[in-house]
Parts: structure tokens; C-alpha cells; sequence
């Protein structure tokens, strides 16, 4: 049987204090998706304005990496979805483990991302560094894009991947029926992922065909 749930002033009832903690988290991705709504904005207007260049600069974009890597963010969004599904229905170790998939998927990303960019600082296409050139003044305004992108986007992956460990050993949270924890938990990993969907091509397949 479930745990009884902690209520915390002014709630006096677990499903209204549920729903409260889904409206608060349903807000808050409204504002990451906000932020990153920014930044894709910023790539259409160039892609716009600039066609044939941002074309050409997408072209030095590892496609294979970033294809991997929208394989990989798929799989943790469904084992995020599988932990929530888990924990509704009592599975408790069950919700552990696809918890704990998740966050090996998340590891997964975040070490062919850093190949990725392995690969890009010996290629000098870094900006800011040392060895940085560029061949026009266009691929190195992509470039400060792609990076804003993806930095970011891994500092919101870090940090999902952290609420995901935190509620895969937090025993109350794997017993909850209502799977608050876990469901709030996986809605901003379904952010995370959904955001590098929209990120796979605006960024990685403009110029795949170059």
C-alpha cells in the first residue's frame, strides 16, 4: 500500500497538493520552452536571411553524433515514461531501474556530446579559443549559435539527469501511486528531450545534403 503523503500548508487534501505541484511544473517548462523558443527564433531568422550561408556552415555539423544522440534521448524519454507508469502501478523496483535507465542514457549523450566537441576544438571552430578560425564572419555566428544551443541544452540535461537519480533512490517517491515526484520528474525530461528534437534539425540536417 502507498505511503501517505506529506501535505504542506494551505493543502489540506494529497490531490489537491498534486495538482498544485503539476500546475507549478507546468509553468515552469512553459518558461524554459520560452527560453529556448529564443534561440530557435534566432536560427529561423538567420536561416531566413541568410539561406546559402547557414547552410553551408550546418554542413560541418557531425550528423552521425547528433543522430545517436536524438536515438539515445528517445530511449531515456521512454524509460522516463516506463518509471512513471511503474510507479502507478506499484512496481516500485521497477520505477528504480527505468529511472536508473534514464540516467545512463542521459551519461550516453553527454559523452558523445563531448566527443562532438572533441572533435570541433581540434577542427578550431570553437569560438573564443585560441586555435578558433573560421571561414567567413557568418560560420562563426552559427558556430557561437550551435554552442549556445547545445551548452545549454546539456546544462538542462545535467540537471534532469540529477532529479532523475534524486527520485530513483528516494524510496517514497518510487511508492507513491500518484507518482508526483517521478511524473514532475519526467515532464521536465520530456522537455529536455523534445527541445533537442526541435534542435537534431534546425541545427544538425540543414546542411546534411551539402
Amino acid at each position: 500500500m502507498a505511503e501517505q503523503r506529506e501535505l504542506h500548508e494551505p493543502f489540506h487534501q494529497p490531490e489537491r497538493q498534486a495538482e498544485a505541484d503539476r500546475l507549478g511544473m507546468l509553468v515552469f517548462l512553459g518558461s524554459e520552452a520560452m527560453l529556448f523558443g529564443g534561440i530557435f527564433a534566432a536560427a529561423l531568422a538567420l536561416r531566413f536571411l541568410h539561406p546559402q550561408e547557414f547552410v553551408s556552415a550546418s554542413s560541418h555539423m557531425k550528423l552521425w553524433h547528433g543522430t545517436l544522440n536524438t536515438a539515445v534521448l528517445l530511449t531515456s524519454s521512454l524509460m522516463a515514461a516506463i518509471a512513471v507508469e511503474a510507479a502507478r502501478s506499484g512496481r516500485r523496483r521497477s520505477a528504480g531501474r527505468a529511472l536508473w535507465g534514464a540516467v545512463a542514457s542521459a551519461l550516453v549523450f553527454l559523452a558523445v556530446k563531448a566527443h562532438e566537441y572533441w572533435l570541433e576544438y581540434r577542427e578550431g571552430v570553437i569560438p573564443g579559443l585560441p586555435n578558433a578560425h573560421f571561414t567567413s564572419g557568418f560560420e562563426q555566428l552559427f558556430m557561437n549559435l550551435y554552442f549556445a544551443a547545445t551548452g545549454l541544452h546539456a546544462l538542462h540535461l545535467v540537471v534532469g539527469m540529477v532529479l532523475l537519480g534524486i527520485a530513483a533512490i528516494n524510496r517514497r517517491a518510487r511508492e507513491d501511486r500518484r507518482a508526483v515526484l517521478i511524473g514532475n520528474v519526467a515532464l521536465y525530461w520530456h522537455l529536455v528531450d523534445l527541445v533537442w528534437i526541435f534542435l537534431y534539425p534546425t541545427i544538425y540536417l540543414a546542411g546534411a545534403g551539402e
